[in-house]
């Protein structure tokens, strides 16, 4: 027995009919029969007098049907608790580059959501960790970079991986460092002057197909001191504190410069492009929290990056 029995029965009673229960119910009437019949042999007692007038409830029926109605009626009541009365839970997740404009646009999203409930997750990581986080840990969505040239390998990848991409921007690295470093007072900085500085880095030389050498040799120029940082606050605390120091960086937000005392230079030497890309899952449907972030994704990026 089960609540949809307990309503067979109780509309059977409502109604006087088997039939009129079963179009009510949208039961076909054996069937309702069948399900009235097999709960009177489960519980031992006959639930209705058949006559010509109809249906009627015996004793052991009144009692039976009071009782439903009493569950039912709680059944209601459970279900306008947690289904009407309460949205649910909204949820947003993604893996990123550990980069500022990106972070401008979290920031400003977070600022979006008004008093419903929400679960946010912002995972700041490299390419490879965000395309696993997307199909083994249940991230809905990502932004992966990678130099422009190796485009066809990344594609091809995502493809057969089941993940679509969509180009979020296009852009050439430039380089941060404290306003008190001797970089920022040069007039034309080249790959020459690095070496004579530290630089922060978190070398991401994952390419997919292609050997790590083969990668490696393609970076941007190595130098002989070098500290690696995977989180992008202790860099920028490293900037700012460390006037020796140097990073890589897509531009950063203005207001981010100014109250860290950061300045940015162009490297005359460097034309490499890189790309952020966007990526889900092929059949993956954007929610509206999604729609929300890349609104605000797009905003900053015409803001701070494609604007420089």
């Amino acid at each position: 027995m089960n609540i949809l029995h307990m309503k067979y029965v109780v509309s059977i009673a409502d109604h006087g009919s088997i039939n009129q229960a079963a179009e009510e119910l949208h039961v076909a009437q054996p069937n309702l029969s069948r399900v009235v019949r097999e709960m009177e042999a489960d519980l031992g007692i006959q639930f209705f007098r058949r006559s010509s007038k109809g249906m009627t409830l015996t004793p052991d029926g009144e009692a039976f049907v009071g009782q439903a109605r009493k569950i039912l009626e709680q059944v209601d009541e459970m279900e306008s608790l947690y289904k009407e009365k309460k949205p649910g839970k909204q949820r947003f997740s993604i893996s990123v580059p550990r980069v500022s404009y990106i972070s401008d646009a979290f920031s400003a999203f977070s600022r979006t959501l008004g008093t419903d409930e929400f679960e946010l997750f912002y995972h700041e990581t490299n390419a490879l960790q965000a395309v696993k986080n997307i199909l083994e840990v249940g991230y809905n969505l990502g932004i992966i970079r990678y130099a422009a040239n190796y485009d066809k390998y990344f594609k091809q990848m995502l493809q057969e991986k089941g993940l679509s991409s969509e180009l979020v921007v296009e852009f050439k690295y430039v380089l941060v460092m404290h306003e008190d470093c001797r970089l920022a007072s040069m007039d034309s900085i080249h790959f020459s002057d690095l070496s004579r500085f530290i630089q922060i880095a978190h070398a991401d030389p994952y390419v997919p197909s292609l050997p790590l050498s083969a990668v490696k040799s393609e970076e941007l120029p190595q130098l002989p001191r070098r500290i690696f940082v995977f989180e992008r606050g202790s860099q920028l605390d490293l900037l700012s504190e460390n006037p020796e120091t140097f990073m890589w960086v897509s531009p950063l937000p203005e207001r981010l410069l100014r109250r860290l005392h950061l300045v940015e230079r162009e490297c005359v030497d460097n034309h490499r492009v890189y790309r952020d890309m966007l990526i889900h899952r092929q059949d993956y449907q954007l929610t509206e929290l999604d729609k929300r972030f890349i609104t605000e994704l797009t905003r900053s990026k015409r803001t701070f990056v494609t604007k420089k």
